[in-house]
């Protein structure tokens, strides 16, 4: 007994803290267990969107070797009737809900919010010039351009160049040509600068943030430096409360330039993760 005893004591102290720990660690486990139960129970849906956006995809795209927007389309290849806008969109919605999620604005059968306001935007403003920064698979681009009036026109910009091939390859099956939908790869800090000369763009009448909401206010100080938004222009950004843009709120509430409508919603197919769209009005220069 003693030779134990003394066997213990003469151990090194690291190996002391190390069978302290391995004996305290399932009460330390069981005590965090709680805490744990409610974070989960708390963020479920969260954790369900964390899934199925970041860990799933990832796998499917090493898996496939493709990336979750070109699988997309090979399905909308094989099921939805070419020039038929409508169809595609249900088809990409069916994707969505079934196979995978896509992180679009659907569904179109029962409006999302989003895609609401922007119809009735566009029906109700009939612009001559719509300008979209974000174009990612396309999906928001058919919306706005099967509501365009006879001679409008669609300048939607995308950065990543193998999200925009998709995207164009979608935009043309749909029906639509270059004269209607112009689709611009790049990015919104370099390509706004070049609109008015390079693109002939004079003005937006309706604009749409829907890339990445860290560059709203960039890009909409951007668009007013290059007097590209009319008085009476409007603004709609997309994700301001999830992931949110509160510099881009904070800017356009207390500048003076807008009149600013907050509408709250929910993330298609996650309703219970809160989200905002801003509608700006702009006023002028101020």
């Amino acid at each position: 007994m003693t030779g134990k005893w003394w066997a213990w004591v003469s151990l090194p102290a690291s190996l002391h803290s190390r069978a302290q720990i391995g004996t305290m660690s399932p009460a330390i486990a069981l005590a965090f267990l709680p805490l744990v139960v409610t974070l989960l129970v708390r963020y479920r849906h969260y954790f369900r969107l964390l899934v199925r956006k970041v860990l799933l995809r990832s796998l499917r795209d090493c898996l496939s070797g493709l990336r979750i927007e070109e699988r997309a389309f090979s399905y909308v290849l094989t099921h939805a009737l070419p020039g038929d806008p409508s169809h595609i969109l249900t088809t990409l919605d069916h994707w969505s809900s079934h196979c995978e999620y896509l992180s679009h604005m659907g569904p179109v059968k029962a409006i999302s919010p989003i895609g609401q306001i922007l119809m009735r935007l566009v029906e109700e403003k009939t612009p001559a010039c719509v300008l979209e920064l974000g174009t990612y698979c396309g999906y928001s681009t058919l919306l706005i351009a099967r509501a365009l009036p006879p001679g409008g026109h669609l300048l939607t910009v995308e950065q990543d160049q193998r999200t925009a091939a998709v995207a164009e390859k979608l935009i043309r099956l749909a029906g639509f040509d270059e004269h209607t939908v112009e689709l611009i790869v790049g990015s919104s800090e370099e390509v706004i600068p070049c609109l008015r000369t390079q693109y002939q763009l004079s003005w937006a009448d309706l604009v749409l943030l829907t890339h990445r909401p860290r560059c709203y206010l960039r890009d909409l100080q951007l668009l007013e430096a290059h007097a590209l938004l009319p008085a009476g222009a409007t603004v709609l950004a997309d994700h301001v409360l999830f992931p949110g843009a509160p510099r881009f709120l904070q800017y356009a509430k207390s500048c003076g330039r807008y009149r600013c409508r907050l509408h709250h919603t929910g993330l298609p197919d996650f309703p219970a993760i809160k989200d905002g769209i801003a509608q700006l009005t702009y006023t002028g220069p101020g």
